[in-house]
């Protein structure tokens, strides 16, 4: 089973995107919309599906979440004694949400075709002074695609003066065939307290090793994991994601979408750039890499 990749614009909804594909393994990556991954199908199994009629703009669906994930309260921090105020793009919350890339456009740098599988290199470089984060910096994505797997490696390089805080995640949307006969499965002993909005407000014990079972929850929740592997059971397949980096945190969410559910892997969580949680620090011209690999099995 040969792959191809094509890269496509489509004028009729100002998309811009790469498609890895065989006859049954489907990768599509929208470029102008944060390279985020808008498809897959893997072993001619749909793990993740196109929101619409909800809008990118208000899912962030599959977005890089650079420099920080989640939440900034009122986006406002204070980094080497000076105060930074970004940009308020949640505004019934009155905070900086899910980072400066979603909504950015990568290029294509590289792409490669073997007898297993395809890849893309994709780059952004940031050269101005962002509001609120006067820092350069470029963003490398390689997604790799199997016929059951796709992997995500990010690397970010700090191309200014300064050390920057940052933290890094993803924000996948998966597809069950029914949510509510599937569980996740991962290791925590804590769980993130948010107040009214959504902002990092404490610790709580939550014990928890095997199946949690998503029936009638309605979920905007953050754990702290003490392992790196994540799985995700429903009727029809069983995925398996695994980090690079140990002992992160695990937020998810289910959205106003039959039958779907985010699981973002993240290093650090709402408030990060306040509360110090999970927040790490880029010097100048050093790199920092991390990778998710998902791996599906189906019955």
């Amino acid at each position: 089973m040969i792959y191809q990749i094509q890269h496509i614009f489509d004028s009729s909804k100002q998309l811009n995107y790469i498609e890895m594909y065989n006859e049954t393994t489907t990768a599509k990556i929208v470029l102008n919309e944060g390279a985020s991954l808008q498809l897959l199908v893997l072993n001619s199994v749909p793990v993740i599906k196109e929101l619409t009629p909800l809008a990118y703009k208000d899912t962030f669906a599959s977005s890089i979440l650079f420099p920080f994930a989640s939440r900034i309260k009122d986006g406002k921090y204070i980094h080497n004694d000076k105060v930074h105020q970004l940009e308020i793009n949640e505004k019934k919350r009155s905070n900086a949400l899910h980072g400066l890339v979603y909504n950015k456009e990568f290029n294509l740098i590289d792409q490669e075709i073997t007898k297993n599988g395809a890849s893309v290199l994709l780059e952004y470089t940031e050269t101005s002074l962002t509001k609120g984060f006067p820092f350069t910096y470029s963003i490398q994505l390689k997604y790799i695609l199997t016929h059951d797997s796709l992997k995500l490696n990010v690397t970010v390089l700090n191309t200014s003066n300064e050390v920057f805080p940052f933290t890094i995640g993803w924000h996948p949307y998966f597809f069950s065939d029914n949510l509510s006969k599937s569980v996740l499965k991962f290791d925590s002993s804590k769980k993130a307290f948010f107040d009214d909005r959504m902002i990092y407000s404490g610790v709580e014990e939550f014990q928890h090793k095997g199946p949690f079972n998503i029936k009638n929850k309605k979920l905007d929740d953050c754990f702290y994991l003490n392992s790196n592997v994540i799985e995700f059971e429903t009727p029809n397949y069983t995925l398996e994601m695994i980090s690079s980096s140990e002992n992160d945190f695990l937020q998810v969410y289910t959205p106003p979408c039959n039958n779907t559910i985010a699981i973002e892997p993240t290093t650090g969580i709402s408030n990060s750039f306040n509360s110090k949680v999970g927040l790490k620090e880029l010097e100048s011209n050093e790199s920092y890499t991390i990778s998710w690999q998902i791996q599906i099995t189906n019955y």
